[in-house]
């Protein structure tokens, strides 16, 4: 008996992709494992009942809110679903998850992330056009909705030999809340689920980008997240680099060098996407070798 080529296998893999399945970690909060919160923990589509659960305000699916308790420091590592009032959030993802199935196998760069991963845009095909790449950025995605996105098809199928994850930023505005510690361990989380599902891929983990001004708590968050993140030694794993933008992002003072930034003071500029892009490739080109296309050429007048 012949047997199935591998596009069939995948094929059916992807039809098959609402069993459940076990979780790429363990989550730290034990009623999201139990069925407590989440009634549909993996898989894709949605059953009936997670998609009613997923629409419902995300205060409303943390962890505790089942049990009327407040757990804000296992927010930011226990998956849940965005929500933008409506299904706006949920259609998004179902657009990538799409996007990822008719990309389905061997790709040379998953793009992880929030909007600043989102933005890339046509930026990454002016400075990387000969890679395959799947960007699955959404804007206002926190840690825990990145979690949960990969855990429900954002990712099935795909075989990425580097994954770039920048997410954190959005977590900086509930850290009166959840305290500094638990939004870098909610970006740790993000790395071992990628890690867990491509074992044989490069990750490269992109510190939080400063935003805002110095004294601003959001801009002191940050900072304090991302030395958080030094702690957890992520490192340890051969295959994962941590790369800090910061330093080239900041003018000696400390402040936002606004020429690579947007007037919001949060995202990036086409000069700082330019400046990411250069500082990234040679990440890049360490595991997928030279051939991404040429690096631009930075003008000084942006700077």
């Amino acid at each position: 008996m012949a047997r199935p080529s591998r596009s069939c296998l995948l094929a059916f893999v992807t039809a098959c992709s609402c069993i459940p399945t076990a979780p790429a970690i363990e989550y730290a909060y034990a009623p999201y494992h139990a069925g407590a919160m989440d009634p549909q923990t993996t898989g894709w589509p949605l059953t009936d009942a997670e998609r009613a659960y997923v629409l419902k305000p995300e205060y409303e699916r943390r962890p505790g809110a089942e049990a009327m308790q407040h757990r804000p420091d296992l927010w930011p590592t226990t998956p849940a679903a965005g929500f933008w009032g409506g299904t706006s959030w949920l259609d998004m993802h179902a657009g990538l998850v799409k996007a990822a199935h008719a990309s389905q196998g061997p790709i040379d760069v998953l793009l992880v992330g929030d909007s600043i991963t989102q933005q890339w845009g046509p930026t990454w095909a002016k400075h990387f056009p000969k890679w395959k790449t799947v960007n699955i950025g959404i804007g206002g995605d926190k840690t825990q909705n990145v979690l949960w996105r990969l855990d429900h098809g954002g990712v099935d199928g795909l075989e990425p030999r580097v994954c770039v994850l920048l997410i954190g930023n959005n977590n900086m505005f509930f850290t009166p809340e959840t305290g500094i510690k638990p939004a870098a361990e909610g970006i740790q989380a993000c790395a071992a689920n990628l890690r867990e599902r491509f074992p044989a891929a490069e990750i490269v983990v992109v510190k939080i980008f400063p935003a805002h001004a110095p004294g601003v708590a959001f801009y002191e968050d940050i900072k304090k997240t991302n030395a958080s993140l030094d702690g957890l030694n992520l490192t340890r794993d051969p295959r994962l680099e941590l790369l800090d933008l910061t330093g080239d992002l900041l003018k000696a003072d400390g402040t936002l060098d606004k020429n690579l930034y947007t007037p919001d003071a949060v995202h990036l500029a086409p000069a700082g996407y330019d400046l990411y892009a250069a500082r990234l490739r040679p990440l890049l080109e360490k595991a997928l070798g030279p051939g991404g296309g040429e690096p631009a050429t930075p003008d000084p007048a942006s700077r």
